[in-house]
């Protein structure tokens, strides 16, 4: 059995996304939850999957990873979820493997075929048009939709008073940031860190190392909003590198050391290699965009001689269900305002929403799918 849900559909590369009605498997299979969605950010990623720069991917398709909602059913088998209860969605992992075992689920060996394959794990498709068509799925969790299907791994259970339309981007965005911070690089309280972009991930990472009590945050942008907001959130010092050096300023600020960590969330190659050399010896970089660039380096005269680090962090290296349950406490308790970042929008403003983050001048647009819903209820 199907029902007709809306979702937002790509085409083609490049295309723009585009409303329609859909349908979706309603009867879960044994480790299946069908979502009502509430709200969904709308993330980078979701960008790269549209224009390609994430690699092949078989369109028509519905992306979206940042979604929040209530559950409506749930397979046989299901466990970890109930019918009522209020989730946020992240990626999916098999759970099984070697390095789901040793608790870095983001290393799954089963990670890319769960997370970009397109399909349910069996191969099936949870979505189709009336006319027989199969519509991809993203993430295993399709959020762009009125209501999607997703396995129980993508699912952690929230209070029902935490306000869904603001908890979404928590899944991917805000995990990615801080999770690099507390997992990736866990830097030592009184060191420093470089943060190089500070759209969503970035934000996440400063407000991450903010807790963990780094000395110097010194955020790099070229939007002076952005570098605004991040002084807000607890930057010790902003450079905007359309204005002047910025591995210069982080030297001057470090007294001539660099930094001991830096991330970097441009996916530009030359900033990345800027990065790479802000940092000071024995210092670790963190690349973590999504994108289709190179990072090239002299091995001996640029990294093995000043024993410096480049380190690939997915997904913040964090276990969703302890992560963002983790956030979210520390969200209540005032040290991560990630909500500070946001803006709303409707559905039908998919297009409106994106452009917004393209050109930065909303950090994390988030869109409402269900209109009606109230906080608390």
């Amino acid at each position: 059995m199907t029902k007709t849900i809306t979702g937002a559909v790509i085409e083609k590369v490049n295309d723009p996304f585009k409303l329609e009605k859909i349908q979706v498997d309603d009867q879960p299979k044994a480790h299946e939850v069908l979502v009502h969605i509430v709200a969904s950010g709308i993330c980078h990623t979701d960008q790269a999957v549209r224009d390609g720069s994430a690699g092949a991917y078989a369109y028509p398709g519905i992306v979206g990873h940042e979604g929040a909602g209530i559950v409506e059913k749930i397979g046989d088998y299901v466990t970890t979820v109930h019918v009522g209860d209020h989730v946020v969605l992240s990626y999916d992992y098999d759970g099984t493997c070697k390095n789901c075992l040793r608790g870095h689920p983001s290393s799954c060996i089963n990670w890319a075929k769960l997370n970009t394959a397109g399909t349910r794990p069996d191969g099936s498709f949870a979505f189709s048009k009336d006319d027989g068509t199969n519509v991809s799925n993203f993430f295993n969790q399709s959020s762009f939709t009125t209501e999607t299907l997703v396995q129980d791994r993508n699912v952690t259970v929230v209070g029902k008073d935490v306000d869904l339309r603001k908890v979404g981007p928590l899944g991917c965005g805000f995990i990615t940031g801080s999770g690099t911070v507390f997992n990736g690089l866990n830097p030592k309280e009184g060191s420093t860190i470089a943060i190089v972009g500070t759209g969503a991930v970035g934000s996440g990472a400063l407000m991450a190392a903010k807790i963990k009590g780094c000395e110097k945050i010194i955020c790099v942008d070229i939007h002076d909003n952005r570098l605004a907001q991040a002084k807000e959130l607890g930057a010790t010092d902003t450079i905007n590198s359309a204005d002047e050096d910025w591995v210069a300023k982080v030297k001057e600020l470090t007294n001539g050391q660099g930094v001991d960590y830096a991330i970097d969330t441009t996916g530009v190659a030359p900033v990345m290699h800027q990065a790479v050399d802000a940092l000071a010896s024995g210092g670790h970089l963190a690349p973590i965009a999504v994108t289709t660039k190179e990072l090239s380096f002299q091995t001996w005269n640029e990294l093995t001689a000043f024993q410096k680090h480049v380190d690939g962090v997915l997904m913040g290296d964090a276990i969703p269900q302890l992560a963002i349950t983790t956030l979210i406490n520390f969200w209540k308790a005032g040290k991560f305002p990630f909500d500070k970042l946001e803006k709303f929008y409707d559905f039908d403003q998919i297009n409106e929403a994106n452009d917004a983050s393209l050109d930065g001048s909303v950090i994390k647009p988030v869109m409402i799918m269900d209109k009606d819903y109230k906080p608390g209820e």
